[in-house]
């Protein structure tokens, strides 16, 4: 139990970011770093290879490639994605801090990581706000790695379902809508998964998508053409969006008698109640042009009451035919008078959505050759806008396979200039090959094929392109296993080493179970090493290679780690900033800064006083400052030059402006407080460990 217990434990802490990289769009890039954007061999290389455009033949309004690219170059083609990974630390700091208001801008995040574990780091962040989660889980067919003994197959792939799903649901807003592909292998063991996360009341629909034109050639038994799709809502009375009237349903309406209210459709002027049931339905009306009085038949009678008949008399409502003798009238429903749009059916068919081969296709076109099975674009569109995704709403897909979702989202927004975002999460080594690629590929042109652009994006599409897209890659279960250390003394190894200590139950494997787990690997970098902060840019985790067994050594974004642990939602992150000081005692023996220094900081390229920040609003919107800098080792100076950083940046001054304050290592910024400050300070390790080893509520 204990080791099951410690595994556990591994297997819930929130996991550290190991790498962050910016996608970001030229056209929200300041000038003054196109220069030395253009001036990178490795983004002009993946540029060419991915964007092809050594081909761009310029005109007279763009200018053309050339090997030298040039700042007009850029300028010319704002679609252009400049990764950051392809560049130094300092210029990614020196482009962020330009920037300004990272979150407001990053249109998408992308999570290279274990669905479970990334479901969890952003618990806190996207809590109650994603609109629409969209997934296509592995079906458990016996080729997807769940092919187990059948006495174990369906409960552990309903177990890992379940996992995630649950750990989806805090993440959608109350009136948010939860779908998910499936096909018949595990739909009904499926849905009962679905009915205990979300409750069986919740469950609105298992709508069919029809995928395929016809059943495979070589079947044997029914042909299967369609996959269902589960819908359940989260808490509120789910109301569908209205879907666009396409041009075949507008062509049904006319306007034969040249009503200058324009085109109308005729309705039925009865109903399904009879006379007994609806007894004041049942009256008669006269056809004005034959004088007649006309009554419905007593088993389907009039539609409205005497009342509203009168009035669409008065307002020429009622068609009586072409030569006005019908033996029933119709209604007039007015084209520009009905709601623009058509309530959503529960069968998707591949005219509206597209089908199995328009999806392998819209992939092929951005990479030729390549072998997968996505879902259409159209599809994912479709569901999205049933699910009234509009504004900045959030559509999350945890299952993200080739980024489907993320390209259907791209769509929305430049269809109708919204700003939606999305989340897509994927642990596959394709996230490298084909996801981010595609990602990349649709913002900067809409049209591809043999995996080149047919078109520049128009000054249009290309400001409603994604802004930011944020790549995320998070330790992995394995890494945290790989880097635990155990710290043992001399005397302990001696005494495991006497025979007593070995057999059953002796004292070797109850001091391995209790003791090593939780005692010796305290310390270890993947549990969390507060004594490294010290330092915040050189935390330092071995980290597997995707699709090898090769690990290497990266330092851990500790930034953006803690960024997520707290949910900040953040304004800015400042580049670093570094100093000297010199320093002096006072006749009271206080420390000081020198005198022959003016009693200043100066600043210092490569001075030992390093200080980077962030701001942000907290989930609970507090306005928060985070701190990080690096410790000397001499925590009087250490924490004198943050007094004397801290007041000159103005903080002290601006209690307004921030409610909490997070700094690394021990410090005395409380004691500037004046009594009328109202914000609070908090050791940022403290805090780091306890929400990275919280099981609940983020």
């Amino acid at each position: 139990a204990q080791l099951e217990d410690f595994q556990k434990k591994l297997w819930l802490k929130k996991k550290f970011v190991v790498e962050t990289q910016w996608c970001i769009r030229v056209g929200c890039i300041p000038e003054a770093f196109h220069a030395e954007i253009a001036n990178n061999d490795a983004q002009h290389d993946e540029w060419v290879k991915l964007f092809a455009i050594d081909e761009i033949q310029g005109d007279l309004m763009t200018p053309g490639y050339s090997k030298t690219l040039t700042p007009a170059f850029l300028k010319g083609h704002p679609t252009l994605v400049v990764d950051t990974r392809h560049f130094d630390a300092g210029f990614t700091a020196r482009l962020l801090e330009a920037i300004g208001d990272v979150d407001a801008q990053t249109d998408g995040v992308l999570f290279h990581s274990e669905n479970f574990q990334a479901l969890s780091v952003m618990q806190a962040r996207y809590r109650e706000q994603v609109k629409c989660i969209y997934i296509d889980p592995p079906y458990n067919t016996g080729n997807d790695g769940f092919a187990y003994k059948d006495s174990y197959q369906h409960s552990s792939w309903l177990t890992m379902t379940h996992e995630r799903i649950a750990a989806a649901y805090p993440l959608i807003s109350s009136n948010g809508l939860f779908w998910s592909s499936i096909d018949d292998t595990e739909s009904s063991r499926f849905r009962l998964v679905c009915d205990s996360v979300f409750g069986s009341d919740n469950f609105e629909c298992a709508a069919a998508w029809i995928k395929r034109y016809a059943p495979p050639p070589d079947i044997k038994g029914l042909g299967y053409i369609h996959e269902t799709i589960f819908t359940y809502s989260k808490s509120a009375p789910f109301k569908a969006e209205l879907l666009p009237m396409t041009g075949d349903q507008k062509d049904r309406y006319s306007n034969p008698d040249n009503d200058p209210r324009g085109p109308w459709k005729a309705a039925d002027y009865t109903c399904r109640y009879t006379a007994d049931e609806r007894p004041t339905l049942y009256y008669a009306i006269i056809n004005p042009n034959t004088g007649a009085e006309v009554w419905p038949k007593r088993s389907r009678v009039w539609a409205m009451s005497r009342e509203t008949h009168e009035k669409n008399v008065s307002e020429k409502r009622i068609w009586w035919g072409g030569d006005g003798t019908n033996s029933v009238p119709a209604q007039k429903n007015f084209l520009d008078k009905i709601k623009q749009g058509i309530a959503p059916s529960s069968v998707f068919h591949y005219d509206d959505v597209g089908h199995t081969d328009e999806a392998s296709k819209e992939l092929r076109d951005f990479s030729p050759g390549l072998k997968f099975t996505p879902k259409p674009v159209r599809l994912i569109k479709h569901l999205s806008t049933i699910s009234r995704v509009s504004g900045e709403a959030v559509v999350l897909d945890f299952f993200a396979g080739s980024g489907t979702t993320g390209h259907a989202v791209i769509n929305l927004n430049r269809e109708d200039g919204g700003k939606r975002k999305f989340i897509l999460v994927e642990m596959g080594d394709y996230f490298d090959t084909v996801l981010l690629p595609r990602i990349k590929k649709v913002t900067f042109s809409p049209e591809w094929k043999d995996g080149k652009p047919k078109r520049l994006a128009t000054p249009e599409e290309a400001e409603r392109s994604p802004r930011i897209v944020k790549v995320v890659r998070l330790e992995s279960y394995e890494d945290t296993l790989n880097n635990l250390e155990t710290r043992r003394t001399g005397p302990q190894q001696s005494l495991l080493d006497t025979p007593a200590a070995h057999g059953a139950d002796g004292l070797k494997e109850q001091y391995l179970l209790r003791y090593l787990l939780e005692v010796e690997t305290r310390g270890s970098q993947s549990l969390l090493n507060v004594q490294a902060f010290s330092d915040p840019t050189t935390y330092k985790l071995k980290v597997k290679r995707p699709g090898s067994d090769e690990s290497r050594e990266v330092n851990v974004d500790l930034l953006e780690t803690f960024n997520w642990l707290i949910g900040l939602t953040v304004q800015h992150i400042a580049a670093p900033q570094t100093f000297s000081a010199a320093f002096e005692r006072a006749s009271e023996k206080r420390l000081r800064l020198s005198a022959r220094s003016g009693g200043r900081l100066k600043q210092d390229a490569v001075g030992p006083y390093w200080f980077r920040t962030v701001t942000g609003t907290t989930p609970d919107a507090r306005k928060a400052l985070v701190i990080w800098r690096k410790l000397t080792g001499e925590p009087e100076q250490d924490n004198l030059v943050l007094d004397e950083w801290f007041t000159k940046q103005g903080y002290s001054a601006r209690d307004s402006e921030f409610d909490l304050i997070y700094v690394n290592g021990g410090n005395n910024l409380e004691n500037l407080k004046t009594p009328d400050d109202r914000w609070k300070v908090r050791l940022l390790e403290e805090d780091f460990h306890r929400l990275m080893f919280a099981t609940e509520g983020g």
